[in-house]
C-alpha cells in the first residue's frame, strides 16, 4: 500500500495538472488586427547604452485595439504575451520588454516566452483600446543581426474568462 506521503504527492500533482489544463483550455488569443502597429521593429538610432553590454531601446507609444465583443458582461483576465522566438535574438534572456500603460491595463515587464497579467475585471465594451509606452533592454552579446539587421517580434494578448 502506498505511503501517505506518496498519496499526497500524487494528489497534488493531479490537482496541479487539472488546474493547468483548465487555465490553458480557456485562454484565447484576442483579435488585434485593427491595431495600427502590432509588430515591433527596432530602430537602433534611439538606443542608449546603460552599461558596456546593455542597450535601452525606446519604442514610444504602441496602440492596441482588442476585439472583446464575444466577452462583454463576462469576468475575464487579459494577458500580454511576448513571443518566445524573436528574430535577431539568440536567447530569451537577452531581452526584457518593459511597458507603461496609458490607463486601463497594468504596466509591467517580461522576457520572450512570458505571459503577463495586465487586466482583470468585467468586460464592458466590444472593443478595448489601450496604448503601451514600450522600451526594450537588450544584452548586446545576445543579438545576432547582420549589418542593417533588425530585431522584430509581435506581442499579442490572450483572454481567459472565469465562471
Amino acid at each position: 500500500m502506498p505511503s501517505f506521503r506518496l498519496r499526497c504527492c500524487a494528489a497534488l500533482l493531479a490537482m496541479a495538472g487539472a488546474c493547468g489544463q483548465g487555465a490553458h483550455a480557456q485562454a484565447t488569443r484576442l483579435d488585434d488586427s485593427s491595431s495600427p502597429r502590432p509588430q515591433i521593429n527596432s530602430d537602433f538610432r534611439n538606443a542608449q547604452m546603460l552599461d558596456p553590454n546593455t542597450i535601452s531601446l525606446p519604442f514610444g507609444h504602441v496602440e492596441y485595439r482588442l476585439a472583446t465583443a464575444a466577452y462583454v458582461g463576462k469576468q475575464a483576465r487579459i494577458y500580454y504575451v511576448i513571443p518566445l522566438a524573436v528574430a535577431g535574438l539568440r536567447s530569451p534572456m537577452g531581452m526584457q520588454v518593459q511597458w507603461r500603460s496609458s490607463g486601463l491595463f497594468q504596466g509591467g515587464m517580461g522576457r520572450p516566452g512570458d505571459r503577463v497579467l495586465v487586466w482583470s475585471g468585467v468586460v464592458r465594451a466590444p472593443w478595448i483600446t489601450e496604448s503601451f509606452d514600450l522600451q526594450l533592454r537588450l544584452d548586446q552579446r545576445q543579438l545576432q543581426m547582420g549589418l542593417g539587421g533588425s530585431l522584430r517580434f509581435e506581442s499579442y494578448f490572450e483572454i481567459e474568462t472565469q465562471p
